[in-house]
């Protein structure tokens, strides 16, 4: 550790540079990470804020809450921590404000999707033309009283609550009644809702027609969730692979650079293990400088970056990020190792 710091000391450009190097990478992956998250989660957040661990949707629906209709016979009878819930696509407008394509969720007062919903502002809804709405509309600029009309329905819904992190398929939800999600899908008998969604891990429903899903099962069937999130971890790997590379190649020419100076060394008497682990100890010392100054950055990103952007800044996540990083730097440092144990002192220090 003490050569190593040493040489740091020393040559205080190349390593800045190699720092610089590693900042601007950590950053990239700690950005892309959060982004990566952000968008997961605006695709699950309303699935996970009911603590759903069982989904029930019909069985020609592809595993598709919008696609999917149950009758009464099919639902049964539920117990209380079981919901049912229709699902339809809206788009929202209002008198000044632009349009807002939303998922419409119609539930039932009685059961516990409607009794948990947590309210950042306002009230829930008590009648069938009233609306909780995801906190994202209110960041467009809409407010509580404001009428809102869905799709093409002839009456509109007034807005009577705000909830948070209330996003599906990165869509803002609107919460209204059930019968209100069979008017907007014009729906007179037959189906009664979309899925029935299960807070116990033991549930399966046994009726004709119908599957039960994992919650994980229907979120990877979300709409360009499986893909979204494939392409996030390959541009994240990809970037690991580079920052191999990069310290390897850095690391290595300055090890051939401190060929003489490790031969001196070597012919003074000291072990080879020193070398090499002042040659590791360096490399992790960079690497962990440069992530320092990455986590700086990035927090300074969370702190400026508006809502709208849908990033999740998850620390246990980006720690892990870092740890990758780290473990990187160590099998970069590993590679000019080779020279340094095979450094012969009379042919370097002759020649």
């Amino acid at each position: 550790m003490f050569l190593a710091l040493k040489e740091i000391k020393k040559e205080k450009l190349r390593s800045g540079l190699i720092i610089f190097m590693i900042v601007l990478i950590g950053y990239l992956i700690f950005i892309l990470t959060s982004l990566a998250l952000g968008l997961a989660q605006q695709n699950t957040d309303a699935i996970n804020g009911w603590q759903a661990q069982r989904i029930v949707l019909n069985a020609d629906a592809n595993t598709d809450m919008r696609q999917s209709f149950l009758t009464q016979k099919q639902v049964g009878k539920l117990s209380k921590k079981e919901a049912l819930l229709g699902e339809t696509s809206v788009v929202a407008k209002a008198k000044g404000q632009k349009q807002q394509s939303a998922v419409f969720l119609g539930l039932k007062p009685s059961q516990f999707i409607y009794k948990n919903l947590k309210l950042t502002a306002g009230r829930n809804v008590q009648k069938g033309n009233e609306v909780v709405v995801d906190t994202a509309f209110k960041n467009a600029g809409y407010k509580l009283g404001d009428k809102l009309q869905l799709n093409d329905y002839k009456d509109k819904f007034t807005i009577v609550g705000f909830t948070d992190k209330a996003k599906l398929n990165i869509a803002p939800v609107v919460y209204g009644r059930l019968s209100s999600w069979s008017a907007l899908r014009g729906i007179v008998a037959g189906p009664v809702g979309s899925a029935v969604i299960s807070q116990s891990k033991n549930y399966k429903n046994t009726a004709s027609g119908v599957k039960t899903y994992t919650k994980q099962q229907v979120i990877n069937k979300l709409p360009g969730y499986s893909a979204q999130n494939a392409t996030f971890i390959l541009m994240i790997g990809f970037l690991m692979v580079i920052s191999l590379i990069i310290i390897a190649v850095f690391l290595y020419i300055l090890t051939m650079q401190k060929l003489p100076n490790y031969a001196v060394m070597r012919a003074q008497g000291i072990p080879s293990k020193v070398l090499v682990s002042a040659t590791v100890s360096q490399s992790l010392l960079l690497v962990l400088s440069g992530l320092v100054l990455a986590t700086v950055l990035t927090i300074a990103t969370a702190a400026v970056m508006p809502s709208a952007v849908p990033m999740a800044f998850d620390i246990p996540a980006l720690a892990e990020v870092g740890l990758g990083l780290l473990v990187m730097a160590l099998l970069g440092s590993l590679i000019p190792i080779k020279s340094v144990l095979s450094v012969d002192p009379v042919s370097v220090i002759g020649g």
